[in-house]
Order: C-alpha cells, then structure tokens, then sequence
C-alpha cells in the first residue's frame, strides 16, 4: 500500500507499512513452521525404518556366525573321533564317498590323515621347539625326496681391449643337492576305558604326545642325524679348519684350547668366528648352542668391560651376541675336547628341511590289549643346502 493509498484511507503512512511488514513476517513464521513440522515427520519416518531394519538383523532365526558352533558340527571331526575312541571307520569312508573327507583316501595299511585341526596343533608345536627347525628353510613337497641347484662357482671376468681379443672365462658351477625324505613315527597308547570316558579331550591328548615325540626326534636329527633313515644333521658331514675349507666340507675356527676358551682372551674365539663367515651371509646370521655353552659364554666382556651378550628386550625376542640373535638348541654338545659346540650362520640359506604336509594316524586295538596304540607317522628330511653358510666353532688347539 503506497502513501497515497494510505492517506485515502486516513492511516498515517508510518502506520500503514508497519502493518505490511506484519502481515509479511506472520506469513513467513507460518510457512517456516509448516517445513519443521514436515522436516520432524520425515526423521520420525526414517528412525522406524532403521529400527525395523536392525530388528531384522538380529532376529535369532538367522544363521549363526559362530565358528566354534559351525565347528562343533563339522561331520569330518565325528568321523575322526568315531574312529579314534571306538574303531568305527564306516564315517570317514562315507565322507570319503561324498567328496567331503578330510583325508584323500584309505591308505593299503588303514591309516587316515589327521583332521586339520589336530595336525595344525602338532605343527604348530613344531614350529616352536628349539631346533633348527626355527631358523632353517622349511619346504613342503609331495614327492619322496626334494632336489635343490646351488651355483656354487663363480663366472669368471676379465679386461679386454677395443681391438683385442676376448679369452674365454671360468664358467659357473651347480650341484644338485637331494634331500630324501624319512617316515618319522610315534606309537603312544591309552585305554580303551580312558577312550570310552566322553570327558577326555582324544584328540588334545594324541597332539601333545605326538608332537612332543616328534619334535625331539627332529631337532636332535637337524644337529647331528647320520643321513640313514633319517634327516642329515649339520654335524654329520666333514669338518676342515676354515683356511682349507672347500664346498662339501663345513669350515671350523679353533679355540687354541683343549676343550675348553682360550684362557687369556676366550672372547676373540667369538670373534673369528663371525668374521670367518662371508659378509653376504652375516646380514641374517644367528649363533646355536645348548644352555650349558650359553651359560659360559653370557660372561663374556670386551676390552671395555661390556658384556658382549644381551637379552632380548621384548617378550619372545632371542637373546643376541655381538648383536647376532641365539637359538638355544640342546642338542648341540657340550663343551668338550674337539667338540663342535657353537655355530654360526645363515641357516635359512645353508640348511633346508623338507616335509609331506600330511599327517597319519592308524589305530591298532589288538597289539597291546587292553590298550589301544595310535601309530602316528610323518615324513621329513633335512640337509646342508650351502656349505658356504655355516661356520663352526672347536674347542680344540687346531
């Protein structure tokens, strides 16, 4: 309304536009009311559907997701318990027939592999015994032996002119190193009482003893197996003094004392002996002895007066001399006249240990009555795949 209207109309023009601008703001907080109360209706809206939504999800007829509940119904661990506590192979011959076995078949002596949960406990105990096995190259194969190339030699090099002739080089050589595989077996036994109690944990119980015996048999094999029937230890192959060392040989340093450290400065036998190993080795090097040997060397002191071993700083770190890590092997020997009682190198590269994935069990309730035996079987085998990369250690004048 302009000023000429509101003067046809006898308000003063002050008063007339004040009512416009009324008039204007009551619409605007009407429409803006409107739009919450619409924005409200729509959130409302949308919480319900979330809440249905997340009531579905948790209705209990869903599946459950539960391992340990999918676990406890897999048919495979029924058949092995079955079989196991009573005999009764009829379940793992109808797993075998519908494809779903754990096992690829019956073997001509009736054995069976292991569940994989069993056989992932040996394994895992394994793995974690002090042997070589933990710091050695672990190879899984299907065949009865495992072949390896090693280029030992080196490619000969020389300087040539522009216009001269070129001589012909040294060309490099490789030898192939077979590593036969041996069938490692325990033969533990219990009850048939015991296997009958629903209480006792069978398949617990068989992992523990097998790989108890397992891992003992492996580790002293590693050091010092003979080759025959069983793996080749570091120790078995011939020892020369490291100035005359030549592949197929395993080079030592010597103390300088019968049995025993050099009495004036015992710590530089540690030293040689590190040194004696090529540089390209050292980078991942670790020191094997028993406890005993661990024992006398922690003692240890450099010129300065430092100890030149360290325990490891966190929880499951290996203890290091001269900053190389230590596996405490207890097969290794004691401290004795020309005995080999400390090693070092890179045994990643210099010793390979080769085995069947499998595991087998064969049950035999007649040969031991009352008792039942479970003849546990594995195949495995070991061997120096670079002579090149471990050094030794002897406690003798030369």
């Amino acid at each position: 309304m302009d000023n000429k209207a509101s003067a046809a109309h006898g308000l003063p023009e002050d008063e007339g536009g004040l009512r416009d601008m009324t008039t204007e703001m009551v619409g605007f907080f009407n429409d803006f009311s409107r739009f919450q109360a619409e924005l409200k209706s729509r959130l409302e809206q949308q919480e319900k559907r979330v809440e249905m939504l997340y009531a579905k999800s948790m209705t209990p007829q869903r599946p459950m997701l539960s391992t340990n509940a999918a676990t406890a119904e897999e048919p495979h661990q029924k058949a092995f318990e079955a079989y196991l506590r009573s005999g009764d192979d009829d379940g793992l011959r109808a797993l075998e027939l519908e494809g779903k076995a754990m096992s690829t078949a019956v073997a001509a002596d009736g054995g069976y592999l292991v569940d994989p949960q069993t056989a992932a406990s040996v394994q895992s105990v394994l793995n974690s015994t002090a042997s070589l096995r933990a710091v050695a190259n672990v190879v899984h194969v299907e065949a009865n032996s495992f072949d390896l190339l090693v280029d030992h030699g080196d490619t000969g090099a020389g300087w040539s002119s522009e216009t001269g002739t070129v001589a012909e080089t040294g060309t490099p050589v490789i030898e192939r190193i077979s590593i036969a595989l041996h069938e490692l077996s325990a033969l533990p036994k219990a009850s048939q009482r015991l296997l009958d109690d629903s209480a006792f944990d069978i398949e617990g119980w068989l992992a523990e003893r097998i790989a108890d015996k397992f891992a003992r048999a492996e580790a002293a094999a590693f050091v010092a197996g003979d080759g025959v029937d069983k793996p080749t230890g570091i120790l078995a192959h011939p020892t020369v003094p490291e100035a005359s060392w030549s592949w197929g040989s395993i080079g030592y340093v010597a103390t300088g004392q019968d049995g025993d450290f050099n009495a004036t400065s015992p710590a530089d036998s540690i030293i040689d002996l590190v040194y004696a190993l090529g540089a390209r080795y050292r980078a991942n090097a670790t020191f094997v002895m028993n406890s005993k040997t661990a024992g006398t060397i922690r003692k240890f002191k450099d010129a300065d007066g430092r100890f030149m071993w360290s325990d490891g700083l966190a929880a499951g770190e290996p203890a290091r001399l001269m900053g190389y890590p230590v596996l405490i092997a207890e097969d290794m020997p004691d401290i004795a006249t020309d005995a080999f009682a400390v090693a070092f190198g890179d045994f990643h590269a210099g010793y390979t240990i080769a085995e069947r994935p499998d595991l087998r069990i064969l049950r035999d309730p007649f040969s031991a009555k009352p008792h039942v035996l479970f003849y546990a079987t594995k195949r495995v085998g070991g061997d120096v795949s670079d002579f090149a990369a471990i050094k030794l250690l002897k406690f003798g004048i030369a």
